[in-house]
Parts: structure tokens; C-alpha cells; sequence
């Protein structure tokens, strides 16, 4: 006990950087990057020409500055756990503000035996277009209905179809572009929606 009372375990301020500090700094960088780079490749998907390069270059500029202070301290592990650590983070992250921000149109396909006039009219008046054909399905005849919803109104159009049939089956489909079409309008009124959806009003 008396040999290590006697050790210094204090750190130079060249340490604290190195070991602490710097880690840091990449751990947090690596997460804004990663995170950039999510949203990128989902901006790309959607056809955003207009967002997608900014991202990108916000990106790649961020990766460049911790590339460059890895590369300076090449005999640092907490640096190499740092940024292997914001790469798995930022990944989380980033898919989590996607769902946040649910850009994108989708599609929904409902198939029921039942009636489905009552489910129709309920999306009709919560302002969502269907479409609706009749088709020939392994256990006979069937209603297909066809819609398709801003990703943001999903929580309100699938509480409408558990309500028409607790055990309905659906299918859900990405968008990648969408021309006119009927939608809630109260989407439109936001700011946010305005910036990334340029659809022409509903006939």
C-alpha cells in the first residue's frame, strides 16, 4: 500500500489530450459524421438532389479532420476505440432521426374479405385516397385497397385499420416519387413538410 501512495498517477496536459480529450472530440465527430451520412443515403433515396450534396460535404469534411488527428496519434488505442465507438453510435443515431423526421410517401396495400366500404370511408374522411379492386386470393375472392400515405400520418392511418380489423393484413411499400395525389392536408401546413415535399395540391 505504502509503493503505490507513492506513485503519481497525474496526468501532463499532453496526456489528458491524448488519452481524454482527443478521444472525445472523435467519438462526437464520428457520430456527426456517421450520422451526416444516414441521412445522406436517405435523401439520396428520395430523390432530394437539393439536400444531398450538402450533406455530403459536411460529411466528408468532418471525416477528413478525424482522419487527419488519428493518423497524429497513430499509438493511441482509446483513439481507435473512440472512433469505432461514434461509427456504431452514429449509425444508431442517425437511423433514429430518420424515423424522427419520416421523410418520404409510402404506400399501404389492405387485403380483407370483409366489407371494406366502412374501412374506405374512414380513410376517406381522415383525408387519405384509396383505391380499391377485387381480386382472387388463396382462400377466394378478395377486396384489395390501395392508398398511399406521407410517412408522418402512418401512426394515424394504421390506427384506422386496426380499428376496422384488430388482425388485418397489410403490406407497406417505400415511394421513391410521387405526382398530385390526395393527402392529409394539414401536413402541408408545416414548415418542416413544406421543405421537402413538393407535391401539387390533391384533384
Amino acid at each position: 500500500m505504502e509503493f503505490l501512495c507513492n506513485i503519481d498517477f497525474s496526468l501532463t496536459d499532453q496526456q489528458v489530450y491524448q488519452y481524454i480529450t482527443l478521444p472525445l472530440i472523435i467519438f462526437f465527430a464520428r457520430i456527426c459524421d456517421v450520422s451526416l451520412g444516414t441521412l445522406r443515403i436517405v435523401f439520396v433515396s428520395k430523390g432530394k438532389k437539393n439536400i444531398a450534396p450538402f450533406l455530403g460535404f459536411f460529411e466528408l469534411l468532418i471525416w477528413i479532420v478525424v482522419i487527419s488527428e488519428l493518423f497524429k496519434t497513430a499509438d493511441s488505442i482509446m483513439c481507435y476505440f473512440a472512433y469505432a465507438g461514434g461509427y456504431a453510435a452514429g449509425n444508431f443515431i442517425g437511423m433514429n432521426i430518420e424515423e424522427r423526421i419520416a421523410l418520404g410517401t409510402q404506400q399501404i396495400q389492405v387485403f380483407t374479405s370483409k366489407e371494406i366500404a366502412p374501412l374506405q370511408k374512414n380513410l376517406n374522411d381522415a383525408g387519405f385516397g384509396t383505391t380499391v379492386v377485387e381480386g382472387d386470393g388463396s382462400a377466394g375472392k378478395t377486396k384489395i385497397l390501395y392508398t398511399v400515405i406521407n410517412r408522418k400520418t402512418f401512426s394515424k392511418a394504421e390506427k384506422i385499420l386496426r380499428d376496422f380489423d384488430p388482425l388485418i393484413f397489410y403490406v407497406i411499400e417505400d415511394v421513391r416519387l410521387v405526382k398530385s395525389g390526395i393527402f392529409p392536408t394539414a401536413m402541408h401546413n408545416r414548415p418542416f413538410h413544406r421543405l421537402f415535399w413538393r407535391s401539387r395540391p390533391g384533384k
